[in-house]
């Protein structure tokens, strides 16, 4: 994972959509919370927990996308190895 300081991000053009997101993806977690507290039927928790997943998902999968464009291909063509690695990399960690 790379520290560097003031470094423009791949997202940072859409920065306010994505922490949009997570802000709704906070509120599905808080939901999900509140349904266990409240008992909710396990089936109803799961489905909640799916969809906040799902959500996840998806933030992650534009994170890569503006990886591979912004650091991946913008780079320099000594660094686009590296930094193709530390992209794959990153893909197998969601993968499992």
């Amino acid at each position: 994972m790379s520290s560097e300081v003031g470094a423009a991000r791949g997202y940072s053009a859409n920065k306010g959509q994505l922490l949009g997101r997570l802000s709704r993806i906070e509120g599905q977690v808080a939901g999900i919370r509140r349904m266990v507290d409240e008992d909710r039927y396990c089936i109803e928790v799961l489905t909640q927990i799916r969809a906040a997943r799902a959500a996840l998902d998806k933030v992650a999968l534009g994170l890569l996308d503006d990886h591979a464009r912004h650091c991946v291909i913008a780079a320099p063509a000594d660094q686009q190895g590296a930094k193709t690695e530390e992209l794959m990399a990153a893909v197998g960690r969601l993968l499992h």
